[in-house]
């Protein structure tokens, strides 16, 4: 499994693991989806320590959980990102929307 969703109080963290790219985020969207429809939590935590490589998937990815959880006043935490995937969401204008750790 490409994820691992745990889930708080108020509070979601998907743990992703392996590679993002156009084969797996349709799957790794509709799983985080999915927790967050269940519980709107305030907090969408998407930790990165796992991630090997990422395309443009993954800024979609990101943008897409951010305008779901917005929507309802929720925030999005990116985490853990290496140094090179880091750069491309900033360059993406990622930090905008969410906190990049």
């Amino acid at each position: 499994m490409p994820v691992i969703i745990d889930t708080e109080e108020n509070r979601i963290v998907a743990r992703l693991k392996g590679e993002i790219d156009h084969h797996n985020a349709k799957e790794l969207r509709s799983d985080i989806d999915v927790a967050i429809d269940r519980n709107r939590p305030e907090i969408v935590v998407l930790d990165f320590s796992g991630v090997t490589f990422m395309d443009s998937s993954g800024i979609g990815l990101v943008m897409g959980r951010y305008k779901t959880v917005s929507a309802y006043g929720g925030q999005v935490f990116v985490e853990n990102t290496s140094a090179q995937i880091k750069k491309v969401m900033r360059l993406a204008g990622l930090d905008r929307l969410a906190e990049i750790k």
